[in-house]
């Protein structure tokens, strides 16, 4: 079966690095992978939760099945059962003809929760019933829709706080919490920087058909040394911002962006 290994720099997954908390995350897919377990992803926002749940469905035996992420945060209270579970035609005002969930459309496949610590109760309760039963009811209907998907679940929140607060059932916690993986924020794997710029201006110079930017020795220094609160997302994007913005093929100190020569919070 597929492995992937600290040596794999696949531009489009931007899984790339070689420290020791990037070697200690890559183990822990590499063993998580080819099992059915539910799998907790904790990181800070930024940090590529989602391409992480792509990797492990990828290496999965799974892999051949969708693969359907959804952004819990993007969700209003009253879509969430629709999105996740479908309707009948007349559920609700709006509800013209019946429509399929994201469950449905993953079966055989794996459901990527992103944040979801942003799940409401009620919700919750019919998404352990379904996660238990390997089925589940569109909202409206009455049939009962067998199910078989594989849940990765990520947040940056604290869900066991969450738990005491009485704002997330426990029962679901501990069902979504089997293996836990945390993803390193930048600032725990600098020596994974200088790979990762050379790696996001490579792509960006291919996106836009010009030639990569080269970044000083100084300035790479510089780069390393900095928190990047919004982790590789934000590390991505300013390699965008250089591949544009910066006049010449060299990159210098004055060619970055104000907001990296400003002392970070």
């Amino acid at each position: 079966r597929d492995i992937i290994t600290p040596a794999d720099s696949d531009r489009h997954q931007k899984l790339v690095g070689h420290s020791p908390s990037f070697n200690e995350m890559l183990t822990l897919i590499n063993l998580v992978a080819p099992s059915d377990t539910s799998v907790s992803l904790l990181g800070e926002s930024g940090t590529g939760k989602e391409v992480i749940s792509s990797t492990i469905h990828r290496l999965s035996n799974r892999a051949n099945g969708p693969f359907v992420p959804v952004d819990c945060s993007g969700l209003s209270e009253g879509l969430f059962e629709s999105e996740l579970f479908g309707h009948e035609k007349g559920a609700f005002t709006d509800a013209k003809t019946s429509k399929k969930g994201l469950f449905e459309m993953a079966d055989g496949g794996t459901v990527f929760l992103d944040e979801i610590g942003d799940i409401p109760l009620a919700t919750q309760v019919k998404l352990l019933r379904a996660l238990e039963d390997n089925a589940f009811q569109r909202l409206g209907g009455t049939e009962l829709i067998r199910c078989d998907v594989r849940i990765i679940a990520a947040t940056h929140q604290n869900l066991e706080e969450h738990v005491q607060k009485g704002l997330f059932r426990e029962d679901l916690f501990h069902r979504l919490n089997v293996i836990r993986i945390h993803i390193p924020a930048l600032r725990e794997r600098r020596e994974d920087i200088a790979l990762l710029l050379k790696v996001f201006l490579a792509a960006a110079a291919k996106e836009l058909d010009v030639e990569p930017k080269i970044l000083l020795p100084e300035v790479e220094e510089y780069m390393s040394q900095l928190d990047w609160p919004g982790n590789v997302r934000q590390l991505e994007n300013i390699c965008r911002w250089i591949t544009v913005m910066a006049s010449g093929q060299e990159v210098h100190m004055e060619d970055l962006p104000p907001e990296l020569k400003t002392p970070q919070e």
